[in-house]
């Protein structure tokens, strides 16, 4: 449980530094959003690249890695078909899908891995799913959103190759896949700036919070205590499932699992609303509640399944 409390712990002091910036405007009426940008274009691209190119990319074929992406898309699944049903629109669909599946593996989960867990490289195999797979997707399908029909089926194509998040984790898969080594002077640099980016997103995150009440009324109130209850609830019940039931697992592979799919929404989903200009009531919201939700669900998974 001490692994749990000490990893929330970091992650709420930087928020509250961001929280006072906003409040006393320290950074100016822009400060958010050129914190935001920075993030996405820069810092995160530097930090998929470096933590890509370094992988082992083995890692990505195994059970776990298996039951991580399966209990992802029935959760992002499920979000899908209710916003399809209720034509809640493709970006804050997409948006709310990742709130419900996509965990905090980097910040929050390396530290609970290492103390839950008692081995932080447990957490790699979700880290490169959602790096790899899930974020360059994700951002595509938003930029081909905002694409809408003006785009030609080349433009389209070559969507990915534009965005900076995609562009960073398909470099560092492609060095690494190549069994590359990237030269001190170009790889220090790029760590350097990559090492902006949690703290970065995390301190933007907090300077949202303020001026903004805890829960939207209206339809937004819906998509939010959707994607919580999927996220917190939904995705480790999946998870064990297919884990205990599908795949065999149990004791401490079980565990693994459990705890990484427990993991609340992560911070920097919030970089991609705000990137994009939508539905970042409903990321910042869903962000916070996972937060708080998952910290008594953690505790509960430890202690029942540890």
């Amino acid at each position: 449980m001490q692994g749990v409390l000490s990893g929330f712990a970091v992650i709420a002091v930087v928020i509250g530094v961001g929280y006072v910036l906003g409040r006393r405007g320290s950074l100016g009426e822009q400060g958010q959003e050129v914190l935001t940008g920075l993030t996405f274009a820069v810092a995160t691209p530097a930090l998929l690249f470096t933590t890509l190119a370094k992988a082992d990319l083995s890692v990505l074929f195994s059970s776990r890695l298996l039951v991580t992406a399966l209990s992802t898309a029935a959760v992002s699944g499920v979000f899908v078909a209710v916003g399809a049903v209720r034509r809640w629109g493709v970006g804050r669909t997409t948006i709310g899908a990742l709130c419900s599946g996509y965990v905090n593996s980097g910040n929050l989960g390396i530290p609970i891995a290492a103390y839950v867990l008692g081995d932080a490289s447990l957490v790699a195999p979700v880290l490169l799913f959602q790096v790899v797979l899930v974020a360059p997707a994700a951002v595509t399908i938003l930029d081909l959103s905002r694409m809408g029909e003006k785009g030609t089926l080349g433009r389209r194509l070559l969507t990915p190759l534009r965005n900076p998040v995609a562009v960073g984790s398909i470099s560092g898969v492609l060095v690494s896949a190549a069994g590359l080594r990237v030269p001190g002077p170009v790889l220090n640099p790029l760590m350097l700036i990559g090492n902006m980016s949690v703290p970065a997103a995390l301190l933007a995150f907090g300077m949202s919070l303020h001026g903004n009440a805890a829960l939207s009324p209206g339809q937004d109130r819906q998509l939010v205590l959707l994607s919580v209850a999927l996220k917190s609830l939904g995705q480790p019940a999946a998870a064990w499932a297919l884990a205990a039931y599908v795949f065999g697992l149990h004791g401490a592979p079980l565990l693994d699992v459990v705890v990484t799919s427990a993991l609340p929404s992560a911070q920097n989903l919030f970089t991609y609303a705000s990137r994009y200009r939508v539905a970042e009531s409903l990321a910042r919201e869903s962000i916070l509640l996972s937060t708080v939700v998952s910290v008594p669900v953690l505790v509960g998974v430890a202690a029942v399944l540890g």
